[in-house]
């Protein structure tokens, strides 16, 4: 009898289909772990960005922190002139960052518009506290590309669209404010933002507007890459008999508003 049993025990190779499932599993775990590692090194970053920015969040003391960054230039806007949308405006700005708009805005609650649309509508958009981020579609893509994303996508009142024949690669606007940059990676865009977005100290018009639009991004009227012809409203203009004045404002607050220091 002992032998016998020898002999079954010694007739059992070794499990090969465990170890490899066992392999295989861990194989995969590591391709998982992996995977979101990696998918999720862009908001980590992201994240270290604009904690580095942080010291330039507006307060009472300091209103508009973005006086301390180099390359920003302003410029003073009358608001609440609106065009119709078959009417065109003569910006004194490219991109422009203020001026007379459309009654209706560009959706800027963290949309990135994979095209180019209507300048008028994104103006409006600043009006209510957004940033803007505008970049030359020949000279920004691939990882430039989506370096700018991340600083905008689920971002309250941030919007980035192309814009065609832009002067440099990349340009930042809120109301009143502009920045021109080269690279994706300067430490300026997170200040940019982090100084003017739903800034509650009076750079921009219309403290506690809306950024929420009815219209899908993908139904925005597209860009006119035409000069506007002689009947374009200047930049003084007072607005378009019929168009819609803006809707009541609903708080003082704005809902991304950092809290003053």
């Amino acid at each position: 009898m002992k032998a016998a049993r020898s002999s079954v025990v010694s007739k059992k190779g070794t499990p090969w289909g465990t170890i490899i499932a066992v392999v295989a599993i861990v194989v995969l775990a590591a391709s998982v772990v992996t995977y979101y590692m990696v998918a999720s090194a862009p908001k980590r970053e992201q994240k270290t960005r604009e904690e580095a920015a942080a010291a330039f969040a507006p307060s009472q003391q300091d209103p508009d922190p973005s006086k301390r960054i180099p390359g920003v230039v302003t410029a003073t806007y009358s608001a609440g002139a609106h065009v119709r949308a078959t009417e065109r405006v003569a910006y004194d700005k490219t991109p422009p960052y203020g001026g007379p708009h459309d009654d209706s805005w560009a959706s800027c609650n963290g949309v990135v518009y994979p095209n180019a649309i209507r300048t008028e509508k994104l103006i409006h958009g600043l009006e209510h506290g957004a940033v803007w981020i505008a970049y030359n579609p020949q000279q920004v893509s691939g990882a430039a590309l989506d370096l700018l994303k991340v600083r905008v996508e689920g971002k309250p009142y941030t919007m980035m669209s192309p814009y065609p024949g832009l002067d440099k690669p990349i340009s930042l606007q809120s109301w009143g404010h502009q920045l021109k940059l080269d690279n994706a990676d300067d430490q300026r865009i997170d200040q940019f933002i982090a100084a003017l977005r739903s800034n509650p100290n009076g750079v921009y018009p219309e403290l506690g507007a809306s950024c929420d639009s009815s219209i899908a991004p993908e139904d925005e009227p597209p860009f006119d890459p035409t000069p506007p012809g002689p009947d374009a409203k200047p930049m003084d203009y007072k607005g378009t008999a019929g168009t819609a004045p803006d809707a009541p404002q609903q708080s003082q607050t704005p809902p991304s508003a950092p809290a003053s220091k």
